[in-house]
């Protein structure tokens, strides 16, 4: 395996990642098997739009699971215990602050996957995940996005727990 091919994620993205792949496997897989089994009594497959429902939502479902087998395969759990003291890094917690204004964000840095803004989840691959990594208290960055330039104090990076 490469490093390109590396998925970097926290261990809280590695359980989601395993618990998807667990419910796909177990449980949903035999919802689809049900639902083809049934959809076959109804009589000739060839005009059966149950059947062919069925099929394509099973193919859906081999893919999904093909797709989170071979992200786990490539995982790679990057924990705060193994980050560079005092800087920024997967698995960190950094608060921002945009400079010239009074407004502060906190996220926690997460593999490109986990990401969730919304949430509180910043992609390290993301314009500011890139441009704090490696970074510590009190270093300003600025951070070019499609809604223009914008300069970030980091405040605070912690541990995310």
């Amino acid at each position: 395996m490469t490093d390109k091919n590396q998925e970097l994620v926290t261990q809280e993205g590695l359980e989601k990642l395993q618990e998807e792949f667990r419910h796909l496997t177990e449980d949903r897989r035999r919802e689809i098997a049900d639902r083809i089994r049934q959809a076959r009594e109804f009589g000739d497959i060839s005009e059966n739009s149950e059947y062919d429902d069925a099929k394509n939502e099973q193919y859906l479902l081999e893919r999904r699971i093909s797709e989170i087998q071979r992200r786990l395969r490539n995982s790679k759990v990057v924990t705060p215990a193994i980050t560079e003291t005092g800087a920024v890094d997967l698995g960190t917690r950094v608060t921002l602050r945009v400079v010239g204004k009074d407004e502060e964000r906190t996220f926690q840095i997460v593999g490109a996957n986990e990401s969730d803004p919304g949430s509180g989840k910043l992609s390290h691959a993301s314009p500011v995940g890139r441009a704090i990594l490696k970074r510590r208290v009190g270093e300003k960055v600025m951070v070019s996005t499609p809604r223009g330039a914008t300069e970030y104090e980091i405040i605070n990076i912690e541990a995310a727990s």
